[in-house]
């Protein structure tokens, strides 16, 4: 057990309450007032005509495809630096994800590389805000625009990040968010789409409760799926949004700490922000250089396992990855960003509850880790 884990969810508010309250009331299923309460807030947040809540942020991309009607034999772009769930929702639908490198000032997908992506196969594009920060959308909509495909977005990572003072979740016709416990909001396992047209909406509303007509019970006009979120699972969620804000400021400062007490550090990289950013603050990431910093990120997320801190990798490149890699080869595909980026970044413990002591142990561990280092490097020499 570590003494400061990577992360770990905040439900110091009115969460239990709410989630008691919804017990009490024996609406524990997929109806209930809970429900339609956090997806009018959430889609408020969002600055989105409609939020439609789901199971978990999977299923939400899962959906999406499927409301975005992916067929077999499609391709949809993706970046190759994010959760697996991004490439595999397009897979469940029996289409291909062709992945792109990222840009190495975001983080996230590379406009200038999407076009030579495109192929008479492809149908679509899911840029993701990785760990925060908000994909450059105004560029890969432009580009989906002229070449006719769709956009989501995927913002599982990206509660409350703004684009050009633009909340993410309203910057395409669709976004996917998860409440997964290590997230900004959660309620263990959870979901969301978001949606900024009303024919969409009911398409997408229609395919989560197994396909039926909401004006016909028990008409099923077409084949669906049981992708609901539970009336208790949004209760938590309601005693999340409702302090929003304090929790995402508490996180914010945590992002401060961090910055200021690694700053000089040798070869501890910080996450790059797009001037037209406001990141979501998720999880710290940042990349270790191994040269300057004397220890590779490997090594250095050993010795802070020896210290009771917990860290995490950044995602495993998905080109990289046994379902993905030999169709990758075979489109030579080359992401060197994306490679770099594997095998440097690790995030480190961002919780709401963190305090400003265990953001200085960590900062005081990683200084002495190298310091260590260096020393033994001086006495080698010597």
């Amino acid at each position: 057990m570590f003494r400061i884990p990577v992360a770990a969810p905040d439900l110091s508010g009115n969460e239990e309450r709410y989630a008691v309250d919804a017990i009490r009331s024996s609406w524990i299923s997929s109806t209930g007032p809970y429900i339609a309460k956090f997806e009018e807030q959430f889609a408020s947040i969002c600055g989105s005509q409609s939020a439609i809540g789901v199971c978990n942020g999977t299923v939400a991309l899962h959906l999406a495809m499927l409301a975005m009607d992916v067929r077999p034999g499609d391709e949809v772009l993706v970046p190759s630096m994010t959760y697996i769930a991004t490439a595999n929702a397009v897979r469940y639908v029996g289409a291909e994800p062709v992945f792109v490198d990222v840009d190495p000032q975001t983080w996230c997908m590379d406009p200038s590389l999407i076009e030579a992506a495109i192929t008479p196969r492809t149908k679509g594009i899911i840029p993701v805000h990785l760990y925060g920060h908000p994909a450059d959308m105004d560029a890969i909509n432009h580009i989906a625009g002229v070449h006719g495909l769709w956009v989501v977005e995927d913002a599982a990572e990206a509660h409350c990040a703004t684009y050009k003072g633009r909340p993410t979740g309203g910057l395409a016709a669709l976004a996917t968010f998860s409440f997964y416990g290590n997230k900004i909001f959660t309620c263990g396992e959870g979901g969301a789409v978001t949606v900024n047209n009303a024919q969409l909406a009911l398409r997408t509303r229609t395919l989560r409760g197994q396909g039926m007509d909401p004006n016909r019970r028990y008409h099923f006009p077409v084949t669906g799926y049981n992708f609901r979120i539970t009336n208790v699972a949004c209760a938590m969620l309601c005693g999340q949004l409702e302090r929003a804000e304090a929790i995402i400021a508490r996180r914010r400062e945590i992002f401060i700490g961090y910055r200021r007490d690694l700053a000089n550090v040798p070869g501890v990289g910080v996450q790059p922000v797009a001037p037209w950013a406001e990141p979501a603050p998720w999880l710290y990431s940042a990349t270790i250089d191994a040269a300057e910093f004397g220890w590779s990120r490997d090594d250095l997320m050993n010795e802070l396992a020896k210290a009771g801190i917990e860290t995490r990798p950044f995602f495993r490149p998905l080109h990289k990855l046994p379902p993905f890699r030999e169709l990758s080869l075979k489109r030579r595909e080359e992401l060197p960003v994306t490679d770099a980026l594997g095998e440097t970044g690790l995030n480190l413990p961002t919780f709401t509850a963190m305090t400003d002591e265990q953001v200085s142990e960590v900062c005081k561990a990683v200084r002495e880790i190298h310091a260590h280092r260096q020393s033994r490097f001086v006495a080698v020499a010597a």
